[in-house]
């Protein structure tokens, strides 16, 4: 039985820069400090810094003045900025700077008048962020058939953003239908999207027509996990998402198959060692990294968290 990983796969650059945010506020201020939501959709990850003095909160009822608090790489909305000013807290923003940048682009459309289509899913963490950003009135959509259905306002003063854990290819579709309803509709460049959840699907395409199975590492409740495993079912492999190692199941491997594993844009790449350490109890061979994407992309820490000797 072989293994291929998947190249590139795991942590994005705006993974990396939230959870060294965290690291190094514990390591300044000392524990406890505290985290509005999960910093990123990872449960080793939320666990391994809990250890670490760092306390994890769905409201910022639950943060004591004064405290320090960190927004997670979701970001949030201006109301939850502004309660936590009032509440005197110590913010530190991890929010991803590709996320940060879709809150602009929201913000400049609803000051010129646009009403605002957000193409996305409802209720995810940072969907919900960019819906709070803006006063204009917001719609969210991720299908053909939400646009059809559409009703708006003003249909020659639309303009739209997307949720950066969506591709080029998983907003494609929706850009079009909206094109085609609306053709007057504003909309930022198709290279804004998240290069990494782009790259991680390219990757997954690619590897398809070499595997039998592909495994994805990664949190269910993870968007761009999901995503990955959708996109190597329209391949034609059976897919599955798994957590960690503990979710493999010896009987997908009876048939020794030929094995793809990706990890999703917040999973760490200690999973994927421990994925790969079952498989070869399972029988595994040999194991090569598919040649792949480069990624070289990394983003700046707050100021408030460089040492003297890196400002």
């Amino acid at each position: 039985m072989n293994v291929i990983l998947a190249q590139p796969r795991g942590f994005c650059a705006g993974v990396v820069r939230a959870i060294e945010i965290v690291e190094r506020a514990l390591n300044i201020y000392h524990p406890p400090i505290y985290v509005l939501h999960e910093i990123v959709h990872n449960s080793y990850v939320v666990n391994d810094l809990k250890k670490r003095g760092a306390i994890f909160v769905e409201t910022l009822e639950e943060v004591p003045p004064n405290a320090v608090c960190i927004f997670s790489a979701h970001g949030v909305a201006t109301t939850v900025v502004k309660h936590a000013e009032q509440r005197q807290l110590q913010i530190i923003d991890a929010t991803c700077p590709l996320v940060t940048k879709v809150h602009t682009q929201a913000q400049r459309y609803s000051q010129q008048g646009f009403e605002l289509i957000i193409i996305g899913h409802a209720k995810h963490p940072e969907v919900e962020g960019t819906r709070g950003c803006v006063t204009s009135p917001v719609h969210v959509l991720c299908s053909r058939q939400e646009v059809l259905a559409l009703q708006v306002q003003r249909p020659d003063r639309l303009a739209y953003v997307t949720q950066t854990t969506l591709s080029i290819d998983d907003t494609r579709d929706v850009i079009d239908a909206l094109h085609e309803r609306f053709p007057t509709i504003q909309g930022p460049a198709l290279n804004d999207i998240c290069y990494a959840t782009q790259n991680r699907q390219n990757a997954v395409r690619s590897l398809a027509s070499e595997i039998d199975i592909l495994l994805v590492v990664g949190a269910h409740n993870s968007s761009n996990s999901n995503r990955l495993r959708e996109v190597g079912q329209l391949a034609g492999v059976t897919a599955y998402l798994i957590e960690d190692a503990e979710d493999l199941k010896p009987a997908w491997f009876s048939n020794k198959p030929t094995v793809g594993i990706t990890a999703g844009a917040s999973t760490p790449e200690i999973l994927v060692e421990g994925v790969l350490k079952r498989l070869h109890h399972l029988g595994v061979t040999t194991t090569k990294t598919m040649q792949g994407e480069v990624e070289t992309t990394t983003f700046k820490i707050p100021v408030s968290l460089l040492n003297t000797a890196e400002l």
